[in-house]
């Protein structure tokens, strides 16, 4: 027996109508669910399992539009005291180019501040936007072995293309070693 999964089928959006950021809640998850499968299947970054989402939904925030539909999300999953991860990155093709990436983003750093966490991560094949966020290039030998767990279970960890960014957030104390 083959296992087929169905493909993202992502809503029409009106690429105009207001938007809001706020977290994640347990009833956004089919729709994230849907967003990063999109951009998974196109190759740009990993699926999430409706599991992890729900077992993570905390670390997540949408941005929604007026008719309910969420057309942005990103994870701030905090690793250690020192140092947390930018995940799960995705917009709506049809809200591409309108900032919401990094108004995600920055929500995320804001919340990376709140927790006193001094350094974010990301491991990202869109490294040209990161880099104009301040991320800067970071060997993925400096980083600290917690942060391979979940590479074990990737299916492109022997031939892995994601470049590894770390951003050092103004005025939060820097302890530890990356």
């Amino acid at each position: 027996m083959k296992l087929e999964l169905k493909s993202a089928v992502l809503p029409e959006v009106d690429p105009a109508a207001e938007t809001n950021l706020r977290k994640a809640r347990l009833s956004d998850v089919e729709q994230i669910f849907e967003l990063i499968k999109y951009w998974a299947e196109q190759g740009y970054m990993l699926v999430r399992s409706r599991s992890q989402l729900y077992e993570n939904i905390r670390d997540f925030y949408v941005v929604e539009d007026a008719a309910g539909t969420i057309v942005g999300t990103v994870a701030l999953h905090v690793l250690w005291a020192d140092l947390a991860e930018i995940r799960s990155l995705a917009v709506h093709p049809a809200r591409q180019g309108q900032g919401l990436g990094r108004w995600l983003v920055l929500a995320s750093e804001r919340e990376a501040r709140d927790l006193h966490v001094p350094k974010v991560f990301t491991f990202t094949l869109q490294d040209g936007f990161f880099r104009k966020l301040g991320y800067q290039d970071i060997p993925r030998e400096d980083l600290p072995p917690k942060v391979w767990v979940e590479c074990a279970d990737c299916p492109f960890q022997d031939n892995c293309h994601e470049i590894p960014l770390i951003k050092h957030l103004p005025g939060v104390g820097a302890e530890g070693s990356v």
